[in-house]
């Protein structure tokens, strides 16, 4: 039977317009995680993109979930975003070994306690498949041959190349399934299966008048409404078909319109659920 993990990119919203206080986390909550893991089984940690998780963190979060959530960490900027990460530190993205022992030294905690659902290798749209790209590609992928991994590719290049999906099964990695605005340079929306292990979705929204424009919080506020659950709902129940374990991850973070719409897949999959706590459920 195929095991699904639904939750939402991040859990921690605190601050800005967006924020998760009063939306889903009620005033005052200070184990934001543990609140969280009351109603979800599994979260994508967000922090280990912009730096590597310091192990103490991650401990407290094993020590603050249930002995079945699941995490996946997303891989440090600095692999997947050099011209983001030299932006942010003044420092040349030039990988060492180091790096990749400061990141997996991070997650060690969560992946000894049996946590550890994926890597999440993110690229961004200017991502393309060339001869560079590719050989980046392949780089992370042996790297981290020894996790199970998923990777975001966003460029129509990759899935333009039958190759793309050769390449990521010969290392058993989840092609992750996207959905968000299109534009002429955008990924297919099916992908093909690469990996027997995972599938991998995330949904960060349809805002498409807000994707370029907005900022960080406006780009995703957007609401899935019940038709387009429905749609979603059989996107995962396809690729739960193939892979022994189906994550599907919210990034639609918009004043907790993410949580939402995991407890409203959980309910379109027939999935156990005692539904969100009562706070405020405006769309405005």
């Amino acid at each position: 039977m195929a095991q699904y993990c639904i939750g939402t990119s991040g859990w921690s919203y605190p601050r800005g317009e967006g924020t998760w206080n009063g939306y889903f986390y009620p005033p005052g909550t200070k184990n934001e995680l543990g609140f969280y893991s009351q109603f979800f089984g599994c979260v994508e940690i967000n922090s280990s993109f912009y730096s590597p998780i310091n192990p103490s963190w991650a401990e407290s979060w094993v020590r603050k979930t249930p002995d079945d959530f699941i995490f996946t960490a997303k891989l440090w900027q600095k692999f997947t975003h050099p011209k983001m990460f030299e932006a942010a530190t003044g420092e040349a993205a030039a990988i060492s070994r180091d790096d990749v022992d400061l990141y997996l030294k991070g997650i060690e905690p969560i992946a000894r306690a049996g946590k550890l659902g994926a890597i999440l290798a993110q690229f961004p749209p200017s991502f393309e498949n060339g001869a560079l790209g590719r050989q980046i590609l392949e780089a992370v992928l042996r790297t981290f041959r020894d996790y199970p991994m998923a990777v975001e590719l966003r460029h129509k290049s990759w899935s333009d190349d039958p190759t793309t999906a050769t390449l990521l099964s010969t290392y058993d990695v989840a092609w992750v399934q996207i959905d968000e605005p299109k534009f002429s340079f955008s990924i297919a929306r099916d992908l093909p299966a690469t990996s027997t292990k995972l599938a991998y979705f995330r949904f960060h929204g349809r805002n498409a008048a807000d994707w370029w424009t907005g900022n960080n919080e406006t780009r995703y506020r957007y609401l899935y409404p019940p038709e387009e659950i429905e749609e979603l709902t059989e996107r995962v129940k396809k690729s739960a078909t193939t892979a022994k374990q189906t994550f599907a991850l919210f990034n639609n973070h918009w004043k907790a319109y993410a949580p939402r719409n995991a407890g409203d897949l959980i309910r379109s999959l027939d999935l156990p659920f005692q539904g969100l706590p009562t706070m405020n459920l405006n769309e405005d």
